[in-house]
This record gives structure tokens, sequence and C-alpha cells, in this order.
């Protein structure tokens, strides 16, 4: 801050300004009439007017007192996460100090310290734009980037608060310096995934575009590569690629669930970091469309049901039969007046039954309408691999019981034929297995242990059934009781296949609303999910999950073991670990943590699952280029006047000197300046006459004596 002194010439006038311009134009026509009639001495008394008008104009000297004001430099500091590619984040830190304590007269610096900003990658004008809105546009000296270079929000122009105008609205450029925390230019590899599908239909291969690139000096396209490709920590498959040329690759889904898919090339000579020369990504696997078949017994209040739930779901391919004619009915009525389709039993149970993923039997009878043969069809369509879902009623415990031909002997119930049948109002309820099983544990308004069944409504409870199958032994998996306590859903499963039983054939009631209605399309539509594997149902799983760099294992069981099972873990590099799970009684998981510090797939397994995770690159955009460059932010550096430096390495950095600017070079080879604003502070004015009145008075007579002479000397 410096102390001044500015001086300048002012009017006070003794006279309003239009009294002093009539006096002046009089004073003119008078002179000039004279001048026309040729009278001696007229310009004479024009000047002795024209020094008294001076003098009314109040002609002062005055003087202006100020001080200059101190300049700002803003330095703004990248600490994003590219900077932690070798020693970048100290140097710039020592940079950085060493910077903001040099002494520079007129020169405050304040520094800007940048980290990460979501997945923006770095922002440094963003930062640079914040900051000098709280600086005086005449006090703001230019600013100074301490960065490698890798700057996401770099403008096509030199930004406005680097322009700004001055007091007499001329615009001006301010310096934008860029230190750069490198030797010099940088080379680097990187490797991206260009084109990656979310979903991939199991048994159809799935197809990735990759590119590998190389960035840098004395970097070339076309260079040969190997591609390396791991599928769930899979063995590795080694694929040729050239860089610059985008390599399609396909991959085989085996089956729905996700995939976890490693991606690295091998290192260029030289480069900077490897950590850009791998990706990761995740394909879930899912089934093609669903082909479900539903046979309905006798017409039912639960057949809307089940067409609304299934017709409802886009993936699913619906064929519903209706048994409404069995063969025992002759009425006598021809054949060609029946509007019926025959029932194709032939084509259904054994030309087409392995294509289709579900059967569905809704109070399915049999009454001879399927022969042995075909009903072993339906048992080996389970065994198999197939679902088979049935609903029972009164049909159940009748003649044509399914119970009593080879489908029996795939479901996980039996209830005898004279007893078997209940008929009271009950209400269903989950069994301790039901609550922690995926299937059921999420169904929500599940009643209280406490609740009677009796009751007609109760708040947040299931409405009632009245009437339902009570067997007399069971295998399995019991997820809801009925009246008694008895057995009410029971799911099984058969070698590699898998049933579900419903006891009762009024889940359609809580379609209706009866006594508050219930989950009932949640719950079909998860008995149909688990009965085609989805694996989000599976009772016995195992997953993991990367996250801030650190490992979660979650196991998932509805079995009763004292002590969970330890997992072991494999991480990337092939060093096993062996992790202790810790169990969550009330929801029958297991968890256990650990840091994860290494990048690639991740293998966990307890002896009969196994999971995968790999980490989720918190920011793509900031670590897809790893170098030290200058190539983003050396031309906003050359249109403000700036100047480039490269720091070096550490223990022997090349810190640049500031100054202020001496002339309109603004940096040098070891050297950087700030231009001289001239922002101000006025401190005091004061005024004096420009002239003593006595010498103007003596100024104007003697012009009017010299006239008056002149005039006389005609």
């Amino acid at each position: 801050m410096m102390n001044s002194l500015m001086q300048s010439i002012g009017f006070a006038p003794l006279l309003p300004l239009w009294l002093l311009a009539v006096l002046g134009v009089a004073g003119v026509l008078l002179c000039a009439w004279s001048l026309y009639n040729g009278a001696r001495g007229a310009l004479l008394r024009l000047a002795a007017l024209a020094s008294l008008l001076f003098w009314l104009a109040g002609p002062q000297h005055l003087r202006e007192s100020w001080h200059s004001l101190p300049q700002t430099a803003l330095m703004l500091v990248d600490q994003s996460p590219s900077m932690s590619i070798g020693q970048r984040a100290a140097i710039a830190r020592q940079a950085a100090d060493a910077l903001a304590h040099m002494q520079v007269d007129g020169l405050n610096i304040r520094t800007i310290t940048v980290r990460q900003n979501g997945h923006d990658g770095t922002r440094l004008f963003e930062a640079l734009d914040q900051a000098a809105a709280d600086i005086p546009p005449d006090q703001l000296a230019g600013a100074m980037m301490v960065t490698d270079g890798q700057v996401a929000d770099v403008p096509a122009n030199l930004p406005d608060r680097l322009r700004p105008r001055t007091a007499t609205g001329e615009q001006t450029t301010l310096p934008l310096h860029v230190v750069l925390t490198a030797k010099g230019e940088e080379t680097d590899r990187k490797l991206q995934i260009l084109e990656a599908p979310p979903y991939a239909i199991a048994g159809q291969p799935a197809h990735l575009r990759v590119l590998a690139e190389d960035s840098g000096p004395n970097t070339h396209t076309g260079t040969p590569a190997e591609l390396t490709l791991r599928v769930n920590g899979e063995e590795p498959v080694v694929i040729p690629v050239v860089t610059g040329t985008p390599q399609d690759i396909s991959i085989p889904v085996a089956r729905p669930g996700q995939m976890l898919i490693s991606l690295s090339v091998s290192p260029l000579e030289g480069e900077v970091s490897q950590l850009n020369n791998q990706s990761i990504t995740h394909i879930m696997g899912i089934r093609d469309r669903l082909r479900v078949l539903l046979i309905s017994g006798t017409p039912n209040q639960g057949e809307r049901v089940w067409r609304r739930l299934l017709k409802a779901d886009p993936a699913v391919d619906l064929i519903h039969f209706t048994i409404l004619r069995p063969p025992e009915k002759d009425d006598g009525t021809p054949l060609s007046d029946l509007a019926l389709i025959a029932f194709p039993v032939k084509e259904l149970f054994q030309d087409k039954i392995n294509q289709f993923d579900l059967i569905i039997l809704d109070g399915f009878e049999n009454r001879s309408i399927l022969p042995h043969s075909y009903l072993e069809n339906i048992a080996n369509f389970v065994r198999r691999g197939g679902g088979l879902l049935l609903t029972a009623g009164p049909e159940f415990v009748g003649s044509g019981s399914l119970q009593e031909t080879p489908v029996g002997d795939v479901l996980p119930a039996h209830v005898p034929l004279e007893t078997g049948m209940v008929e009271h109002q009950f209400r269903p309820r989950l069994t301790a297995q039901g609550r922690q099983h995926p299937v059921t544990a999420a169904l929500s308004g599940a009643p209280d242990a406490n609740v009677p069944d009796s009751t007609t409504t109760v708040a947040g409870a299931w409405g009632p059934w009245y009437r339902a199958l009570k067997p007399d032994s069971t295998h399995g998996e019991v997820l809801m009781s009925g009246p008694d306590a008895a057995p009410l859903l029971v799911l099984d499963r058969v070698d590699q296949g898998r049933v579900a039983l419903l006891l009762s054939d009024q889940i359609w009631l809580w379609s209706r609303g009866e006594g508050g209605g219930g989950p009932q399309a949640e719950l079909l539509r998860r008995i149909s999910h688990w009965l085609m594997k989805e694996p989000e149902l599976e009772e016995e799983q195992l997953a993991a999950s990367i996250t801030d760099n650190v490992l979660t294992v979650t196991r998932h069981s509805i079995s009763t073991e004292a002590t969970p099972p330890d997992v072991t873990l494999t991480a990337p590099s092939g060093t096993h670990t062996t992790l202790h799970l810790h169990a969550a009684p009330q929801d029958g998981s297991q968890t256990a943590t650990l840091p994860a510090n290494e990048t690639g797939i991740w293998q966990i397994t307890d002896g009969a699952h196994t999971a995968y995770a790999a980490p989720v690159q918190s920011d793509i955009r900031e670590m897809t280029d790893l170098r030290a460059t200058a190539t983003k932010l050396a031309p906003m550096a050359q249109q403000s006047g700036g100047g480039v430096f490269w720091l070096g390495a550490p223990g022997h950095l090349a810190i640049p000197t500031i100054r202020m600017a001496e002339s309109t070079t603004l940096h040098g080879a070891d050297w950087l300046a700030f231009p001289q604003r001239g922002a101000h502070i006025v401190t005091g004015k004061s005024a004096e006459p420009l002239l003593p009145t006595w010498s103007m008075l003596l100024l104007s007579l003697t012009f009017l004596f010299a006239g008056w002479w002149r005039e006389g000397r005609n």
C-alpha cells in the first residue's frame, strides 16, 4: 500500500454558467461589430473580457491524496484423485507453500484447494469463478493453477473473471499461469469400454466394444497390445488388439444373475500409471421371455387373479387353458355344436412340455384328462429343472386328486382324503422360517401371531380365508401357516427343479379386499420367480459389494446353524484371506467387512456358494487420462499472457518466482508476473485558485488600456 498525490485543474464558477455564456457571446458579437466598422483595439477589448470571464469561471488547482490498494492473485491447488499418481499431491503442496510465502509488494496470494467434485472431474475454473466473486474486479491481479493439467471444465475462451473492465470501460486481460506437477509431458495407455449392455439374455452372448488408446509424446495408433478378459474370477482369456481401434468382444452368458467382467490391457513402456489400463463392467444375465403354462380346473374366482398377474409381466408368455367340459360329461350335444377347443393334451404334456419354464395347476382335478404317462412327464419336467406351482382346493381330496398320481411324488405335502378339508375362518400367517425366507420376508402387513383367527378386521393384518387343506405330512420349507397352525404354503426342491404348493384355493379373496385384503399379487409373483430360480429370492445367498474401499460380505441363510461358516476371500492379486461372519438373528443374515484396496474382481466363497465384487470407480472421468500434460491449459495461459511452468521432481523443484510486471511481458523462464492494476482509494481533496485575484484584474486592465491606447492612435 502506497500513499500518492494527484494534481489537476478544475473550475468553481462565481456566476451561473448560463450568465457567463451570455456575456461571452455578447463580447464576441460586439468585437465582430467593431471590426466590421473598422474600429481599432476591438481584439484587445475582447481579450480583456475573456480574461475577466476566465477569472469569473473560478479556475482552481485541485489536489487529491490517495493510497494504493493491494492486489490479489488466486492460487488454485489441485488435490483431486488424479493428483494421487506418484508424488503429484506432495509436489503441489510444496510448490503452493513456497509460492504463497513469496513477499511481493502490493500483492496478496489467496490459496484455494480444489478436491474431488462428484463425478464431473477436476473443476478448477469453477473454483476460480467462485473465488474471484469475492474480490473487487479492480483488485484481482490474475490466477495461478498448480495442477497436473487434467482439468475437466476448461472453457473455450478466457473466463470473464480474467477479462474485467477498467473504470473507463475498457476491457483488460489478466494472466493465468499454469504450474504443472511433473518434469514434462507424460505418456499413458488407457482402456475404455465404449459399449456394454446392462442386461443380456442367458444362453446368448453379450457384446462389448472396447478401445485401448495411447496418449502423450512419441505414441502412435496401431500399436499391438494384449487384452485380458476375466468373467467372475474365472480363468483369463487373452485377446490381441491394436491401440486406437475399437475392438468387439463376445462374452457367453451361461445363466441368469450378475456377471462381473474385468478387462485389462498390457502396459505401455514408460507410461505414468496402469490404473486406467483396466476396467470392470457389470452385466445382469436375465432369462428370455418366460413361458408359463396355466391349467385351471373348473372356472373359479382365482383365474382372473392369475391372468392379471401373468399378463401384466411383459417378460412372460402365458398359455392358459381352463377345463370347461370334463371327458365324463356326456349330455348328447353334437360335437359340431360345441364352441370349445379340444384340450391339446399330447402337444402340451408330451411334445412341448420341455419348452415351458413354469407349469401352474390351479384347482386342477385329473378326472382321467391326463393319462398316466403324461402325469409322469410333469413329474420328470420338475426333476429336470422345471417349476411347478399348484393351488389346491376341494378337488385335491377328491377321487381325481393329483397326489394319487405320479405328480404326487414331487409334491411337498400329503393331505388325507377324508379329513383333510378344513372350513372355518382363519388368517394366513408367516412361520418363523417364512419371516426369514426371501419369498415371504418382505411381504407387508403380515399379521402378528397374537391376532385371533376369529377377528374379522384387524388394522395392518391380512384378510381372512375360509377354506384350506390340512396335510398329515410335509417336507421342504413351510413359509405360511393356516388353520390350527397347519402348513399353508410349502416350497421344496426336487432334483434340479422346484415345487410350490398352496393348500388353499382362496387367495383370490385378498384381491377382493376381504377383511382388508392382502399381498396376493406380490406373493404369487415371488413364488413364481422363486420357482424360476430368480437369484435374489434364493434362501441361501452369498453377496458382496465394495464401497469406499471397504468390502462387505453378506450371507443370508434360513438354516438354524449355531455358528456361521467362515468365508474365503481371494483378492485380485491371488492372495487368500479367511473372514469370520457375524450373525444377525433378526433377519437370518451374517455380515463381515474388510478393507479392499486392490483393483479388480474379488472372489468370496463359503464352500457352497460363490460371490464376486469389484470396486466402483468414484470418478471415472477423473481417472480416464492420468498424464501430467499442458495440452488442456496451455491455450488458456497463452490467451491471457500467462506462462506454463514444469516443477520437475521432488527435491529439485523448479518453482518460479513472483513479481509485479514492469512491462507487458508477464512471464519468463523462471518467473511469473502480475500487472499493476492501479486500484486505489482517495483519502483527501483540496482546491486553490489557479491565479491570485489581483493578477487576473491586472491582466484584464492591461488588455483594456492597451485597447484604449490602440484606439487613441487614430
